[in-house]
């Protein structure tokens, strides 16, 4: 049997959203905070670069925001980049003061290092080493952990919102979440008069990613089921460089290295990077990923190379102590030869609708972080730019919450999960099966490059596994496993339907049956309406 849980706030995520959120929430106000594994496990956690802002006196919040228009392809909004941008600055400060170190230049130790990434014109990325999500993480935890009024749930799986809507309630409030308990395999409900969606990304959607395990959409396939509108999910944004090693899985090189001088190379050791855009390494990730992706292809290979043995061993060991360490675990040595790379999905650009205020389509509901579509990537995300969301909406949220909760009640007596009417799975084959058919299908119909064909072929094979699991969950008690590739196949949904309504090729969607733009007809976001939405 589950057990009944009550708060003034549930935060679903324990990454840099989520937990910067908790913290800047009043002590008077009793905090739950979910994670899906360990409080340390999220996508935060590997984040290697850093966060960008205007730090540097050369450096101006209009160059930072033209940046970001330009990366998003004509499809941010502005007036949320400036305002992302703008609360850039303060929100690193109020890093530090939670007691963040950064990394500081070594002729100037008063001075932070500021490095540069694909798409940024200056040197404006505050980082860790290249660890910068480590220390950002393990900073929050810390105080997260002291904390009185913050109960933390570790192990602990969504599984849908509750509404009032479901209740056959007049009210559309959220009013709390059915949770998976995965110690002890129940289903608990947790009451609360406002609920923050906090899970991250869906890029675990496809074969490869730099994801880890736990990045299966949960946050999104929730709020869409519940009646969130959700946009723009066509733009998946592939990490150009992935370490290519039977054994490394998900490790992620840096955008940073490429910053710091690192060269792309063929497998001759010629660069090609100016052939597609002045930038050359530096240019935005979607252009970086569709030129490997388009060489690889073309010679018929599994893997480029990115090299920065031409700089010093002592500044390539001191700036990124991690990926050193990690490719020597593989016998690669990247202070004398180059380093082999793929293309992998990293980073979910679209997702729930929110104001600037993090509010989503249902009352007492906030999404915030890489789960949100806010306006601020448009059609492509500038790298670095995904930390600095986090903070910057988790810190307009909790201004949000903290006022609406002056007028929210406590939700009433909630229903308990029924499991009455199901049974234990004797069919665990049919989810590890569907998973990798899954994700397969994606990297392959629904990948870097697109056509018309592919999508359709992927349109009818989704619908078909959508069945099929829709089935499995309601005949089955409820298992992790089956719970996150139900979410995946809603989200695997969404991606194509948007893809296929996208009929042009724009920042991270490109698709060789419409290659050109259409700044005519396509100048905004890609919505996608629930059949339950409800409109305030």
């Amino acid at each position: 049997m589950g057990i009944s849980h009550i708060h003034d706030v549930l935060i679903i995520g324990s990454g840099a959203a989520g937990l910067s959120l908790a913290l800047r929430l009043p002590e008077n106000l009793k905090i739950a905070v979910l994670s899906k594994t360990t409080l340390s496990e999220s996508n935060t956690y590997y984040a290697q670069g850093g966060i960008s802002a205007v730090l540097d006196k050369k450096d101006s919040v209009e160059s930072h925001i033209a940046d970001t228009l330009g990366a998003g392809a004509g499809l941010c909004d502005e007036e949320v980049v400036r305002m992302v941008v703008e609360h850039g600055p303060d929100n690193i400060k109020w890093l530090m003061s939670q007691g963040m170190e950064f990394t500081k230049r070594k002729k100037k130790k008063n001075k932070y290092h500021l490095t540069r990434e694909g798409g940024h014109s200056h040197r404006r990325v505050i980082h860790a080493a290249d660890a910068t999500g480590q220390v950002m993480q393990a900073t929050l935890e810390d105080h997260i952990r002291e904390m009185p009024n913050i109960d933390v749930f570790e192990n602990r799986n969504a599984i849908d919102l509750i509404t009032g809507h479901k209740l056959g309630f007049k009210d559309n409030r959220c009013l709390g979440a059915y949770v998976f308990n995965r110690d002890t395999d129940h289903v608990d409900t947790f009451r609360s008069r406002c609920v923050v969606l906090a899970t991250g990304g869906a890029s675990k959607v496809y074969l490869y990613t730099s994801n880890p395990d736990i990045a299966t959409g949960d946050g999104i396939a929730m709020g869409w089921r519940a009646g969130c509108r959700v946009a723009n999910m066509e733009f998946i944004q592939f990490h150009p460089t992935c370490l290519y090693h039977p054994h490394a899985k998900s490790f992620l090189i840096t955008e940073a290295l490429r910053g710091e001088g690192g060269k792309l190379l063929l497998p001759d050791g010629t660069r090609f990077m100016d052939k597609f855009d002045e930038r050359a390494e530096l240019a935005p990730r979607d252009i970086v990923a569709r030129a490997i992706d388009h060489e690889m292809k073309r010679l018929g290979t599994d893997c480029l190379f990115l090299d920065i043995s031409h700089k010093p061993a002592e500044f390539i060991q001191e700036r990124f102590p991690m990926i050193s360490a990690r490719c020597l675990d593989f016998g690669i040595d990247i202070t004398k030869e180059p380093i082999p790379i793929v293309p992998a999905a990293h980073y979910t650009c679209g997702g729930i609708m929110t104001d600037a205020n993090a509010r989503t389509d249902i009352p007492c509901l906030y999404a915030i972080g890489e789960i949100a579509y806010t306006g601020l990537h448009g059609a492509n995300r500038m790298a670095s730019n995904s930390l600095l969301e986090c903070l910057v909406f988790g810190e307009t949220a909790s201004e949000d919450i903290v006022e609406s909760l002056k007028s929210i009640s406590t939700p009433p007596e909630l229903p308990l999960w029924d499991e009455s009417r199901v049974t234990d799975s004797d069919e665990d084959v049919v989810v590890s099966h569907n998973w990798d058919e899954l994700r397969r299908l994606m990297w392959d119909y629904v990948g870097i490059v697109r056509s018309n064909k592919r999508l359709e072929r992927a349109r009818r094979r989704v619908n078909m596994l959508r069945q099929e699991i829709k089935e499995y969950y309601s005949s089955f008690k409820v298992h992790n496993d089956q719970l996150e590739l139900r979410n995946l196949v809603d989200v695997a949904n969404l991606i194509i339907r948007s893809a296929m309504r996208r009929r042009e090729s724009r920042g991270l969607h490109y698709n060789i049956d419409h290659p050109e733009l259409d700044d005519q007809g396509q100048r905004s976001p890609t919505i996608m309406i629930p059949d339950n939405y409800s409109p305030k």
